[in-house]
């Protein structure tokens, strides 16, 4: 199953809410935001226009969704029983398209997301001691940019 790929939409905001929530249980990540405050995050995204959604195409479900403005990757999340499928490289791939290069800041701690964006050409840029996120984890920034050749069909 390949999954459709759209902008999403302001009814979105419940399932992007309900993605975020769900990656919110590491036993790392302390919990902040209470759902409801989830949800209006997401709305907010959305009210943006910064984000495309990966959708089965069969049920219509939510697997997972990027916000980007510009080349700033705000948020990648993918439901847990979608992972390993490729979507998030779907997603990924389909900003890569768009801008000539991405950057995103992942927590230190977050060892599946920081294998996934080195595995897709992304290199660390610097480091945070977590004084700049709201959890106060210590946070890795990440960059990918076109290769050289590629960069001239993308608008500055």
């Amino acid at each position: 199953m390949t999954p459709h790929l759209r902008p999403a939409r302001t009814l979105d905001a419940g399932g992007l809410g309900r993605l975020m929530a769900e990656a919110a249980h590491q036993p790392w990540k302390p919990r902040l935001h209470s759902g409801a405050e989830t949800i209006a995050m997401a709305g907010q995204m959305i009210d943006h226009g910064w984000v495309t959604v990966a959708e089965d195409p069969a049920s219509g479900h939510l697997l997972g969704f990027l916000a980007r403005d510009g080349s700033y990757v705000h948020a990648l999340f993918i439901a847990p029983a979608a992972q390993g499928r490729g979507i998030g490289r779907g997603l990924v791939a389909s900003a890569q398209q768009l801008v000539a290069r991405l950057e995103l800041w992942t927590f230190e701690a977050n060892l599946q997301a920081r294998r996934f964006y080195e595995a897709l050409g992304f290199r660390l840029t610097a480091r945070g001691d977590g004084s700049a996120n709201d959890e106060g984890l210590p946070d890795l920034h990440y960059l990918w940019e076109a290769p050289a050749s590629a960069s001239s069909e993308f608008p500055i």
